[in-house]
């Protein structure tokens, strides 16, 4: 029934055409230039070339593959411009679509699932997708009651397909280094493939996404759609339209960006701390920018504010707790110049491993830059602002390269690192200005005095974490 390029010999090779292309591409420019063309031009043509193809080898293998072009999209924002400007539109083109799986197919799991009246289920349904992503496509539809609803269908052999992408892509993560230079992709994958079985389990997905839509019901500036129905490979969820993120990232007014960035800010912050779980895919393309309650469609409310709609629960961390107390603790320690305490809470958490030795206020001057945007009442994100960020910790020749490789990720934060950085990507992205510290204020357990409920040292936030 699949119509997934599955085989493991016919992917692979597929995969095996991106590094194999780019060598191919570079001998080609190396022409080019020995024919006279400058270097500046064969290099934008080089990149140009090398983002078309990779758009088109993730794009039509879907599965694991995608997914790890959708994870370094929101990284763009670190790269140098003459880097990220050819990638940019190719990367963000994941976000939204894929090529799609033939109607035949998506009626057939439809069948299989839903039963074979599946279209007594449905007054309307459009064949053709509104949006596919790695595991699933979706489509448009009015259910049975009269609601609009989006209906996300798996592609068949989805997990098989992501297993094996990613099995592979971590054979050659070094060769794929240079579409993100100075970050390690190896670990990106691993945790991508940690996260396939949770993803592919859609019982699961509604679970998340009903906590979330129940918490959110009446919020003035988040919108979660509800679940509608849900079955093996078939998730239906109510319809919610919207300006996609990466439409705002790309032609977005300044009030849309700073509203979108502030919005998102604040879900990050307070989702942990209202329903327990983490939104753990912080891509635009999870993300849309709706008109606040009472304005017209496409229209801002009176304020000029608008509310952000979030899809796509298939991947959450599970934090009972909410986030761990010892990220705000740290965090409030840093700003105020705490290096010893700063450190001891690091070494006790994972962070430093008992047999390496640091200089407190050599961690501490890592530290800083990077938690700049919670020092100031509101911060101006940018490409900039990251791009020095990543530069200054990608350079084999700085102190922060050197301090950062002795540095460790306990398990229990990874999860929380990469939602952290790819939100922080996206904030870049949009250029937008964010009151930071006011969502830490309100969400983040710690960072006020008053919210340490036991003393710095204490465990208790790991094992949370770990929940």
């Amino acid at each position: 029934m699949s119509d997934l390029p599955r085989k493991a010999v016919t992917r692979t090779a597929k995969l095996a055409a991106l590094p194999l292309g780019f060598a191919g591409r570079a001998t080609w420019g190396l022409g080019k230039r020995i024919g006279g063309k400058s270097a500046e031009i064969v290099a934008r043509e080089l990149q140009q070339r090398t983002a078309d193809q990779l758009f088109k080898v993730l794009g039509e293998l879907k599965g694991g593959a995608m997914k790890l072009g959708q994870a370094l999209s929101v990284f763009e924002s670190a790269l140098p411009e003459e880097v990220a400007g050819p990638y940019r539109a190719a990367l963000t083109k994941l976000q939204e679509a894929a090529p799609p799986m033939p109607v035949r197919t998506v009626h057939a799991v439809l069948a299989e699932r839903l039963g074979e009246d599946w279209r007594e289920l449905f007054l309307e349904f459009e064949d053709k997708p509104s949006a596919a992503a790695s595991i699933g496509q979706v489509h448009r539809a009015v259910w049975h009651d009269g609601r609009e609803v989006a209906v996300k269908v798996q592609y068949p052999g989805a997990g098989e397909a992501l297993l094996s992408d990613l099995t592979q892509l971590s054979r050659f993560a070094r060769l794929l280094g240079p579409l993100v230079p100075g970050m390690d992709i190896k670990p990106l994958i691993t945790e991508l493939r940690d996260r396939v079985s949770e993803e592919l389990d859609y019982a699961l997905e509604a679970q998340a996404q009903r906590e979330h839509a129940a918490e959110f019901a009446d919020d003035p500036d988040v919108v979660v759609p509800d679940v509608v129905h849900q079955s093996d490979q078939v998730l239906v969820t109510e319809w919610i339209d919207g300006i996609p993120l990466a439409e705002v990232v790309a032609d977005g007014t300044q009030e849309q960006r700073d509203r979108a960035g502030h919005l998102l800010a604040r879900f990050l912050f307070s989702g942990p701390a209202r329903t327990g779980l983490l939104h753990a895919d912080p891509h635009p393309g999870n993300f849309r920018l709706l008109p606040a309650a009472g304005a017209d469609d496409g229209e801002e409310g009176a304020s000029g504010d608008w509310r952000l709609g979030v899809l796509d629960f298939g991947t959450v961390d599970r934090l009972p707790g909410g986030l761990p107390q010892t990220i705000g603790v740290c965090l409030r320690m840093t700003l105020a110049g705490e290096a010893e305490t700063v450190y001891e809470l690091l070494r006790e958490e994972g962070f430093v491993k008992e047999k390496i030795a640091l200089d407190p206020d050599a961690v501490l001057e890592y530290l800083l830059p990077i938690i700049e945007p919670a020092e100031v009442d509101a911060f101006a994100f940018s490409r900039e602002w990251i791009r020095n960020q990543a530069a200054r910790i990608a350079d084999p020749r700085s102190p922060a390269h050197q301090l950062g490789k002795q540095l460790n990720l306990p398990p229990s934060y990874l999860l929380i690192h990469r939602v952290t950085l790819s939100t922080i990507g996206v904030l870049c992205q949009l250029n937008a200005t964010v009151r930071l510290r006011d969502e830490l204020e309100e969400w983040l357990p710690g960072f006020l005095p008053q919210d340490e409920e036991t003393e710095p040292d204490a465990p208790e936030p790991q094992a949370v974490a770990e929940g």
